[in-house]
C-alpha cells in the first residue's frame, strides 16, 4: 500500500536501510548478540515465546533483536516464521505433577509436601536501582548455586482439598475433540480448552488488566493462589511405529491453579473452584492472570449470575486478547487511506452544503 508513497519502492529500500541503522547503534558500543538476550533477557524471550506459540528461546532471542526490543514485533515475527514450520505429530499431554521445579508456592497451605521453594523471584527484593550493574564487566557476587531437583513427583496443593471433597472435581480433557487454536480460527461458543489456548497466547497487558478488575469485583471471584510451580517437564510423542511415547525434549513451564470461594448453586454444595494458568517459560504474572479470567469466565457453568463483567464476557475476551490481531488492525490506520479519506471530505462538504452552514459561516465573516 506505501507504494503510492512519494519514492514509490526506492522510499521503501530506504526506510529499511534506516531502520537496520537505528537497530544496530552507536558503532562504538559492541553488538548485542543472540546469546546475551537469550541469557539475559529470559523473561522477555519467556513472553515472547509464550505469545508467539513457540518453544524456541534462540529464535525468540532472535527476533528479539531484530524488532529492536519491541516484543509485539517480535511476538508477530515467530507467529510468522512459526507457520512455515511442518508439523509432525501432537505431543502427549505433560505431565505437571512430574515437574522439576525450580520454584513452587503455596498462598493457601503454609506446609505442603514438597516444601515452599522460592527460587529465582523479585518478590522478595527492593525496588531500588541496583547502580552496580551498570559496571562493565561485573560478575555474581556469590558463586551461583546449581539446581537441586526437587525429590521425586510434587503432588498438586489442590490435591488435598479434592480429598476431602472441598473443591469440584479437575476436568479431564485429555480425550476430547480440542479445536487447535493455531490451526484454525476462533468459534464461538468455546470450550473451556479452546479458551485456555486463547489466553495462553494472549496479551500479558490485557490479561493482566482483565485479572485486575476481578479482584476489584467487576467479577464474583475472590482467589487465593493454590499453587504457582515453575520448572522442567519432558516432552513426550508417541511413534507409531514403537507403540510407545518416547522422550523427545524438555521444557520449561509455569502453571498457576487458583482456589476460588464458591456458595454453591441449584445443583451443586458450597465448595471451591478452581481457576487454571499454563504458560511457556517463567511467566508467573500471566499464569496467575491467566487463571483468574478462566474462573471469570467459567460463571455459565458453575450456574453462577453474569453481572456484566468485562472478564466474564467470553467473547469480549477471547476477540481481543489477541496482541497480534489487535496490532494489524490498530497499526493499518497509519497506511495510506487516501481514497477513503477524500470520499468522506466530500461527503463532509456535501453536507455542510446541503445545511447551509458554509453560508452562515461566510455572512458572519
Amino acid at each position: 500500500m506505501y507504494v503510492a508513497v512519494k519514492g514509490g519502492e526506492r522510499a521503501i529500500e530506504n526506510a529499511h536501510a534506516w531502520l537496520a541503522e537505528e537497530r544496530r547503534g552507536d558503532l562504538a558500543v559492541p553488538e548485542l548478540s543472540v546469546a546475551q538476550i537469550r541469557e539475559q533477557m529470559a523473561l522477555a524471550v519467556n513472553r515472547v515465546m509464550a505469545e508467539g506459540s513457540l518453544y524456541d528461546p534462540d529464535l525468540a532471542a532472535l527476533a528479539i533483536k531484530q524488532a529492536r526490543g519491541d516484543l509485539i514485533e517480535a511476538i508477530f515475527l515467530i507467529r510468522a516464521y512459526r507457520t512455515t514450520l511442518p508439523r509432525f505429530g501432537a505431543s502427549v499431554p505433560i505431565e505437571t505433577a512430574e515437574m522439576t521445579c525450580d520454584r513452587r508456592i503455596s498462598a493457601t497451605f503454609k506446609d505442603v509436601p514438597g516444601g515452599q521453594i522460592l527460587g529465582p523471584t523479585f518478590d522478595y527484593t527492593h525496588r531500588l536501582l541496583d547502580f552496580k550493574l551498570a559496571a562493565e564487566g561485573e560478575g555474581p557476587e556469590t558463586p551461583v548455586p546449581t539446581r537441586a531437583p526437587t525429590p521425586g513427583p510434587v503432588p498438586h496443593v489442590a490435591g488435598f482439598l479434592n480429598a476431602e471433597g472441598l473443591i469440584e472435581a479437575a476436568q479431564d480433557d485429555a480425550e476430547a475433540d480440542i479445536p487447535d487454536l493455531t490451526r484454525a480460527p476462533l468459534a464461538m461458543p468455546a470450550s473451556r480448552p479452546l479458551r485456555l489456548q486463547a489466553l495462553a497466547r494472549a496479551d500479558e497487558g490485557f490479561i493482566l488488566s482483565l485479572a485486575y478488575s476481578t479482584q476489584r469485583g467487576y467479577a464474583r471471584n475472590h482467589a487465593f493462589v493454590g499453587e504457582l510451580r515453575i520448572g522442567a517437564v519432558p516432552v513426550e510423542l508417541e511413534v507409531p511405529e514403537l507403540g510407545f511415547a518416547v522422550e523427545i525434549g524438555e521444557i520449561t513451564v509455569t502453571e498457576c491453579e487458583t482456589v476460588n470461594q464458591f456458595t454453591g448453586s441449584k445443583t451443586e454444595p458450597a465448595q471451591f473452584t478452581r481457576g487454571y494458568g499454563l504458560v511457556f517459560g517463567q511467566t508467573e504474572r500471566k499464569a496467575i492472570s491467566m487463571a483468574l479470567v478462566d474462573r471469570a469466565m467459567r460463571w455459565e457453568e458453575l450456574g453462577e449470575d453474569f453481572v456484566g463483567a468485562p472478564a466474564q464476557d467470553t467473547e469480549f475476551v477471547l476477540h481481543h486478547c489477541d496482541n497480534i490481531h489487535a496490532t494489524g488492525f490498530l497499526e493499518h490506520i497509519k497506511l495510506p487511506h487516501y481514497v477513503d479519506f477524500q470520499s468522506e471530505l466530500e461527503l463532509v462538504r456535501k453536507m455542510r452544503r446541503t445545511a447551509g452552514v458554509d453560508q452562515v459561516q461566510e455572512a458572519a465573516e
